[in-house]
């Protein structure tokens, strides 16, 4: 029965978390490993290449960063550079978690897919649109995971025809048609089913609880025929673990050293022992999912007759007496006559002399 209990695929989302210091990201690292997370995930970008220098910030980052600062001045103080990238990927084989990082732009995606050769590549939800980035990571043969935050199925389904493209890599150029194309082919569909992973999500932080909709889970699954999972920016821990009990494969979600540490994540992340007692629950609920078939299960058994009832004399009744509501009844504990043979018994004649208690046995 071990075989069948479900793993779900959790993600610790140290992100930009580490406040740019590879110390810190070697501490989130730990506490990743400590909690019993699957694997650990960072971002990475060339701040030049991710955003203008006259880009604003989105309000939440306003409202836990310096309102003055730029957003490009913030990324850059958040750029992890080549050589880190290295070091954290070092210390988490050492540690023995998977070392992940979502890529912002191409030359960061090459630094992940090729150099550091990792096993897949996560796609953000602001880039399910970009569709140079999202070509060029199926373009490596990886397994993508795609967040689809402020998406609709046909924003998704318009992503994964650029995937499905990528992934085919035919001489083709890129286009709306051929995007179609490779989408509804029957290799684009084949490969997509190997390769691609969705993850609901709600692009807010926090995100209401109102808004998360873990209803979307089914709808995205029965679109699109691919694994899906969740990427949690709630408050707590209780939606992540109702999203496993609803089929979630994957589950992402940040977390922090500090929720007061300057940066735009921490407020929205779960603490060290937030993220423990989160994978605490995601196990016990896979466990607890079972084969949905039911049984009587092997610790049941030796309660059936401790709880279950039977039928007992309510009286002392003697032998040859007709058996009456009055002195007929059902009592703890089971192995005797069950009671739904209650209405059966009523009107027989007792073959014996019974005393209170005693079970009717004809």
């Amino acid at each position: 029965m071990k075989s069948d209990i479900l793993h779900t695929y959790i993600i610790a989302e140290a992100g930009v978390n580490h406040n740019g210091s590879i110390e810190l990201a070697i501490e989130l690292i730990d506490v990743a490993c400590e909690a019993g997370a699957d694997a650990v995930k960072f971002q990475s970008f060339k701040s030049e290449n991710l955003v203008s220098k006259s880009a604003l910030k989105a309000e939440y980052q306003r409202r836990t960063t310096d309102k003055n600062e730029s957003q490009f001045d913030m990324i850059k103080r958040l750029e992890l550079d080549v050589d880190s990238h290295l070091k954290l990927q070092k210390y988490c084989t050492e540690r023995g978690i998977e070392f992940l990082s979502t890529p912002f732009d191409n030359e960061s995606l090459d630094l992940l897919a090729n150099n550091m050769d990792l096993s897949l590549i996560k796609i953000s939800s602001g880039d399910l649109t970009n569709a140079p980035l999202l070509y060029e990571a199926a373009r490596t043969d990886k397994p993508v995971i795609l967040s689809t935050g402020m998406s609709t199925l046909a924003d998704i389904e318009q992503a994964l025809g650029v995937l499905a493209m990528g992934y085919v890599n035919t001489d083709v150029l890129p286009s709306r048609e051929a995007i179609r194309n490779a989408f509804i082919s029957q290799q684009g569909q084949q490969l997509l089913r190997q390769k691609v992973s969705l993850l609901h999500c709600t692009t807010e932080y926090p995100a209401p609880f109102l808004e998360v909709n873990l209803r979307a889970m089914d709808t995205l699954r029965a679109s699109f025929g691919l694994p899906v999972g969740f990427s949690d920016h709630t408050q707590g821990i209780a939606v992540p673990v109702a999203a496993v009990a609803r089929g979630a494969t994957i589950i992402e979600k940040h977390f922090t050293l500090d929720r007061d540490f300057p940066g735009p994540d921490h407020k929205a992340s779960l603490m060290p022992d937030e993220l423990k007692l989160m994978i605490q629950a995601i196990r016990q609920v896979e466990v607890s999912l079972g084969s949905g078939i039911k049984l009587v299960s092997e610790s049941e058994f030796k309660n059936i007759n401790v709880a279950r009832k039977s039928l007992v004399a309510l009286m002392n009744i003697r032998k040859g007496e007709i058996f009456t509501f009055e002195n007929l009844g059902v009592k703890r504990p089971g192995g005797g006559i069950e009671p739904i043979d209650y209405w059966e018994v009523l009107g027989q004649v007792a073959n014996k002399d019974y005393l209170v208690d005693e079970f009717i046995s004809l």
